[in-house]
């Protein structure tokens, strides 16, 4: 016999300071992703606007604001312009690994260098090695960290497989209909892999495409916000609207 679907109880956080525009408040709409159906929650959720962090799918429910729009990237229509073209040849004896969604002290570190130099005071400043694990390992839906190293080689000059120093990595959930980036770092201080933020998202948008999604998501693109312009650089994309998702322009 089959089990009865459990619909999810949906709540509300309290407000807080919003991360992305000065003078307001955000609040949150949240769930729990659990039980034998939480890939199919996840990826229901994931259609309608919703994000996942650690074993919770969330979205943004502020009181008159709406500056918080989803995003996606059609993978399979994607054509890199020149830029973004040069930053793939610059990048592409990078090694990418899709491992199970284990935190490693390296992972942790780079996290840390990230954060030090791109966000000094962003609200993730205080995650410690605890916490960073949570994020990687507290997960009920199907997860990869995706892995940048350097190339590496043996004493003969032969490539290996699994590369050298770890550059970049994302914490990425397959859903349904495409891949969804949850959370992506890097090494902002490697001058000549400039763009390696580009080059995690086009190489999302790549693998999507090579296993037949239709979409890549980037999360929320928020107008006003100088954090989050680099979203819409990614096209053909569409945008969650009242009416469901729409083709930007």
């Amino acid at each position: 016999m089959t089990a009865p679907v459990k619909f999810p109880r949906f709540f509300l956080t309290s407000p807080a300071a919003c991360p992305y525009l000065p003078d307001r408040t955000e609040r949150k709409m949240f769930t729990d992703l659990s039980g034998d159906h939480a890939n199919e929650l996840n990826d229901a959720l994931g259609r309608i606007g919703f994000r996942r962090s650690q074993n919770v799918a969330y979205r943004p429910s502020c009181e008159g604001c709406k500056a918080c729009i989803s995003v996606r990237v059609l993978a399979n229509e994607f054509r890199p312009n020149a830029t973004q073209r040069k930053i793939m040849r610059r990048n592409d004896d990078v090694v990418a690994t899709a491992c199970k969604p284990w935190s490693t002290s390296e992972q942790y570190n780079l996290m840390r260098l990230y954060l030090e130099q791109r966000h000094p005071d962003g609200g993730m400043n205080d995650m410690d090695d605890v916490d960073f694990a949570d994020m990687i390992e507290q997960t009920t839906v199907t997860s990869y960290v995706i892995e940048y190293r350097l190339p590496s080689h043996d004493a003969d000059g032969n490539a290996l497989p699994h590369g050298g120093e770890l550059i970049g990595a994302c914490l990425t959930d397959q859903q349904g209909d495409g891949l969804s980036m949850i959370y992506s770092f890097y090494n902002p201080l490697l001058t000549d892999r400039s763009s390696l933020g580009s080059y995690i998202i086009l190489d999302h948008i790549d693998r999507a495409a090579k296993a037949g999604l239709d979409y890549v998501y980037l999360g929320y693109w928020v107008k006003g916000s100088p954090r989050m312009q680099y979203k819409t650089r990614y096209k053909p994309m569409e945008m969650l609207g009242p009416d469901g998702w729409y083709r930007a322009e």
